[in-house]
């Protein structure tokens, strides 16, 4: 079985987010790695290259597939903020009521900025994630 090629990677969180060149990008990781620090009770860590995550967990999927991966994360993309803070079930789709502009992908959630989406519903989305993510799979601890 293959392994994961991504994983968290020892990377300054600071040292990343001083090579982005869009100071709005800039300001939106640094409101949302407050939030998801507090919302999660984990520090932001660099998960590959691009991707900012807090907590992690351990998987194994039907098929055999198994790894590990954050609680949730972003990454300040060129077009968007991707938002890793969705489980994707059906079950939770309600949580995305209210949430505000965005665009929905298979495993994220894409805004072009902080200010189009609500805090409060974000934050509520994080909350159950984390739940569901720890109810259904290892939660192991970040070293």
């Amino acid at each position: 079985m293959a392994k994961n090629k991504t994983t968290y990677t020892g990377e300054e969180v600071s040292n990343f987010l001083q090579q982005l060149s869009d100071e709005q990008k800039r300001q939106d990781s640094l409101a949302l790695i407050a939030l998801m620090e507090e919302v999660s009770g984990e520090q932001a860590q660099m998960f590959g290259p691009s991707i900012i995550g807090f907590g992690k967990y351990a998987y194994r999927y039907a098929s055999g597939h198994a790894g590990e991966a954050p609680l949730v994360g972003f990454s300040p993309r060129k077009d968007a903020i991707s938002l890793y803070v969705y489980t994707g079930a059906d079950e939770h789709r309600h949580l995305l009521d209210g949430l505000g502009k965005f665009k929905m992908g298979k495993a994220c959630i894409y805004v072009k900025r902080l200010t189009d989406i609500d805090s409060t519903v974000l934050t509520t989305l994080m909350t159950e994630t984390i739940a569901f993510l720890s109810n259904t799979y290892t939660r192991v601890a970040n070293n």
